[in-house]
């Protein structure tokens, strides 16, 4: 049985154990699962708020970037291989930016997104604030967004000179804003209204902000 046998420490719903990278990116890596040295877990299911600011900051970097090309977005299931070659995550949004010196291909990120985000669904608290900090900060990843709309809570983590993530303060409006997306501004207030803007008011929004194309 999965709970007799010792598993290296992770938290979430183990479904399968003993498995491969290239079974689980064959087999789980689609439906939602990550991978930790050879445990498949299985992805805490989203609420339609979750869903609901997943959509709106994928429309809202979409945007960005279509006005300003300088790299992409991706949503989960696409995974991310960083620097630990025996765990896979699936971010909930991940960030790449054109100078990127890793390899994007069709299923995954082959090194550390630029940029990974989170939205903390009921159940997700542990490995979101805990296990993935961990990951992403030793991983390299350069920007860590944890936004918790169950309890209105918002974090933004960028590695300083040492490779440590530093939280960083909003504007004095409420907003967030990165060096790594000149221009571009997070009302983070805007994310716990409903409904959330919709793709036209978003696009009005972020032309805005850094002019149109």
């Amino acid at each position: 049985m999965l709970s007799e046998i010792e598993t290296p420490s992770i938290t979430g719903d183990i479904v399968a154990i003993g498995i491969s990278e290239d079974d689980y990116m064959a087999t789980y890596a689609a439906d939602f699962h990550e991978w930790i040295e050879g445990f498949v877990i299985k992805m805490s299911p989203v609420t339609d708020e979750h869903d609901e600011i997943t959509s709106f900051l994928r429309r809202f970097t979409d945007t960005y970037f279509a006005l300003r090309p300088i790299g992409r977005v991706k949503s989960a299931p696409y995974v991310m291989k960083a620097n630990d070659k025996a765990r896979r995550r699936e971010p909930d949004l991940q960030v790449i930016l054109n100078t990127n010196s890793g390899q994007v291909t069709p299923t995954a990120m082959l090194g550390p997104a630029d940029i990974c985000i989170e939205v903390v669904s009921e159940g997700s608290e542990e490995i979101d604030y805990g296990t993935k900090f961990i990951e992403y900060q030793n991983g390299g990843v350069q920007e860590y967004w944890l936004l918790d709309p169950l309890r209105r809570e918002h974090r933004f983590f960028r590695l300083n000179d040492v490779k440590v993530y530093i939280s960083q303060p909003l504007d004095a409006e409420g907003r967030y804003e990165t060096p790594l997306l000149p221009g571009l501004k997070i009302h983070v207030a805007t994310l716990w209204q409903s409904p959330l803007p919709d793709p036209i008011a978003t696009v009005a929004m972020v032309q805005a902000m850094v002019g149109s194309a």
